[in-house]
């Protein structure tokens, strides 16, 4: 068995100052922009407790807004999506690119929000 929820609703942003997208995002949203970002590509947008987690990623892509469903089991979940018609785009060390029969493109990554273990779906593997 293993466990996965919608995690982050991600706006990919091709070009342009990353800061300055998320300054724009974070007022739009009436969202708090993370103060300290662990990672240069990365920034998130902090909501109130239990809101949709919000991530701002740099890209070399055109500009798109995407999913990640968190797992406690990345090879399970990419598993049990493929069995719903998903297909594998890319895989990276850390997380699974998929692409939903519907062409939409997600990502399937370890859980990275607060609440995971108690808001998670259980599945049978």
């Amino acid at each position: 068995m293993h466990k996965s929820r919608l995690g982050d609703l991600v706006i990919d942003c091709e070009g342009g100052d990353i800061d300055e997208h998320a300054a724009f995002w974070s007022k739009a949203l009436g969202r708090t922009l993370e103060a300290e970002p662990k990672n240069p590509r990365y920034r998130r947008l902090f909501g109130k407790d239990g809101d949709i987690g919000i991530l701002l990623q740099a890209v070399e892509h055109p500009s798109r807004v995407h999913l990640d469903i968190e797992t406690d089991n990345p090879e399970a979940e990419v598993a049990r999506l493929e069995k719903l018609g998903a297909k594998i785009v890319k895989r990276f060390k850390s997380w699974v690119v998929m692409e939903a029969v519907s062409g939409h493109r997600f990502c399937v990554v370890n859980p990275q929000s607060p609440g995971f273990e108690e808001n998670a779906t259980l599945w049978e593997s």
